[in-house]
């Protein structure tokens, strides 16, 4: 039996030595302690694994006895601890990357990423873009990995007309499709519907777009020669320091949309652009991008633009629609576990 079983009292001794050390230190760097923490109880866990589920079970009873003001020690958030352990290797990534993230927020890519690949690329995400676990929960629905990190399956011609890296930087912030999942208009409505929800809910919009976007205005107003032209939505990304250009078709694409958008781009960049921006870039919407039309469209157009397909609430394929509750939903959901 366990109880008598000196290694498995040396095991609890070092797990128990484990978190007085840490506790001392935990006021100055709270998170990163305790995920390292984690981390290294899991090697613990992992080392004697060979006593079987039971001997988890029975550190956690031991464990409350001896800390009994202190979280995180149940036999579930022990099992992560081992997980964690076997998941992740103890390298750069690791103490730099990995432990900035909350545990909830950790232990959650976990369950729903199997790919480690994928796994990296949320958590660094998750980091850059300060996600809680709520927002991290949606983005997963929603495949964001496949959506923003799949830089083949993306349709634009900014490996010809920006200089590097800003051509890659610029494509890693595309996404195809963009699910405006918040829209309550049908397949029928028109574009300015469109906008005007997608302005309406506009911290919905600007998490959706992804990281440094910052809002500039819709319907946005040149006059040049005496003429008027709207621009259907501007925004400035600080991340890349450019101007960006959003033209929403509630159409298949045409390949006369990627030429007024080229004009668009030209105008923003001599009457708006600062000496001290990169250049703009623009995105095309459509309902259906028609990808090899688009790549001839962009072929000799000078200004970078990349052509992505959008879908709202009501075109949401039902496999997506199943997996991916609103923001709300996930928060009451949260609240009703604690």
């Amino acid at each position: 039996m366990l109880e008598n079983n000196d290694k498995y009292f040396e095991v609890l001794n070092d797990i128990k030595k484990t978190l007085m050390t840490t506790r001392n230190r935990i006021v100055e760097n709270v998170n990163k302690d305790l995920v390292l923490m984690y981390y290294n109880i899991g090697l613990k866990l992992i080392e004697n694994n060979k006593w079987g589920s039971s001997f988890i079970d029975m550190l956690a009873k031991d464990l409350k006895r001896e800390f009994p003001t202190l979280k995180g020690m149940s036999a579930r958030n022990l099992r992560y601890m081992q997980k964690f352990a076997t998941e992740f290797d103890n390298d750069e990534f690791l103490q730099h990357d990995v432990a900035k993230l909350p545990w909830s927020s950790l232990t959650t890519i976990m369950d729903r990423v199997k790919d480690k690949e994928q796994r990296k690329w949320y958590i660094i995400e998750s980091i850059e873009n300060g996600w809680a676990r709520p927002v991290i929960i949606h983005q997963i629905a929603s495949k964001l990995y496949e959506r923003q990190a799949l830089l083949e399956n993306k349709t634009t011609n900014f490996d010809n007309t920006l200089p590097s890296p800003n051509n890659e930087q610029v494509k890693e912030l595309l996404k195809d499709p963009y699910i405006f999942d918040f829209i309550t208009a049908d397949k029928d409505s028109k574009e300015l519907d469109i906008e005007r929800e997608l302005t309406a809910n506009i911290t919905k919009l600007l998490l959706e777009l992804g990281n440094g976007f910052a809002f500039v205005g819709k319907q946005y107003h040149l006059e040049i020669e005496k003429e008027d032209y709207y621009i259907d939505l501007l925004f400035y990304n600080l991340k890349v320091r450019s101007y960006v250009v959003i033209e929403l078709k509630t159409t298949e694409f045409k390949p006369e949309y990627a030429g007024k958008l080229n004009f668009y781009l030209s105008a923003v960049d001599k009457y708006i652009k600062d000496e001290n921006d990169n250049p703009t870039f623009g995105i095309l919407l459509c309902k259906d991008k028609k990808k090899v039309t688009a790549e001839l469209a962009l072929k000799d157009i000078n200004k970078p633009i990349g052509v992505s397909e959008y879908k709202i609430l009501s075109e949401i394929p039902e496999f997506l629609e199943n997996t991916l509750p609103s923001i709300k939903d996930i928060e009451k959901r949260l609240e009703e576990r604690e």
